[in-house]
């Protein structure tokens, strides 16, 4: 399948943060050292307004990655054609250095849900998602990450691990991964699973941005631990520490500190960013050791 064309520009492998409202009029006054900005897609498809003036002032300080939320690619009915003509509109305005998506549903006959909703795996799943992948990124012209996704349960009918199905989409499309490192811990431990042997099988040369985010926990009806990807908090220990271990796999990836809810100072973001960054640095380093060695 082809994946049309691509930007010819990539995020650096840095941290970056989620644009916030009520952050701009300080970030444009302040310029802070921040590798990259991310906005929702579907927030910024209007055709003008305030909204715009102040994306246009980011856009010219920083890269930009673009991350939808309401493509619905998994979902049974076909894509939203004038969703996907403001996506391009929107991805031609502003040439973002990345452009993402969930593996996930959240329409269904005339209705949209808000949520992002699993998926079972499946062949015949498979084939239907990685034909709409293959729609977006012949609609936007160019190659788009897929999101692995948090989930709350599994589905009986599921023949295909998580792993090797979104490997086989990007297989199939030539898509890219997005690595949701606070995704893998929440779906792990709901499903009693181990974090870090999914980081060690997954294809980290398909990933090109890293997302990390807060959890809220609480226990199922058995009294297990449940946790939910509320993007509320600061990054767990735990999170951090399975991210350490995927930059070790993946090396220095464009890392998203994702606040999406109860949004603190910016003060608070930066800091987390901060700590983000100061591990792409030493696996920079590590990775510069090793090319110093061979030479």
């Amino acid at each position: 399948m082809n994946t049309g064309t691509q930007s010819g520009q990539s995020l650096p492998a840095r941290a970056g943060l989620g644009l916030k409202p009520e952050h701009i009029g300080e970030i444009i006054a302040t310029e802070p050292e921040i590798g990259f900005f991310e906005v929702h897609a579907e927030n910024y498809m209007g055709d003008g307004g305030a909204p715009h003036r102040t994306l246009s002032e980011i856009v010219a300080r920083y890269p930009l990655s673009l991350h939808g939320v309401g493509l619905s690619i998994g979902a049974e009915r076909p894509l939203d054609k004038a969703h996907l003509a403001r996506l391009r509109r929107l991805i031609d305005r502003y040439q973002p250095q990345s452009f993402s998506e969930h593996l996930a549903w959240s329409t269904h006959d005339a209705g949209f849900l808000n949520d992002l909703l699993p998926l079972p795996y499946t062949n015949r799943t498979l084939a239907h998602v990685s034909a709409h992948v293959d729609e977006v990124q012949q609609a936007v012209g160019r190659r788009m990450l897929l999101e692995n996704p948090s989930t709350y349960i599994l589905f009986e009918d599921s023949t295909i691990d998580e792993i090797d199905f979104l490997d086989a989409i990007a297989e199939r499309t030539g898509c890219g991964l997005l690595l949701d490192v606070n995704n893998v811990m929440v779906s792990a431990i709901n499903h009693r699973l181990d974090p870090f042997a999914y980081i060690d099988r997954f294809p980290v040369e398909r990933v090109g941005e890293i997302h990390l985010a807060g959890y809220d926990e609480t226990v199922d009806g058995a009294g297990d631990r449940l946790l939910i990807d509320a993007h509320n908090s600061t990054v767990a220990d735990d999170v951090f520490s399975l991210y350490r271990h995927t930059i070790g796999r993946t090396g220095p990836v464009p890392t998203l500190i994702e606040w999406d809810n109860d949004v603190p100072a910016f003060a608070v973001l930066l800091a987390e960013a901060t700590r983000a960054e100061a591990v792409l640095d030493e696996a920079a380093l590590r990775r510069d050791a090793r090319f110093s060695r061979r030479a």
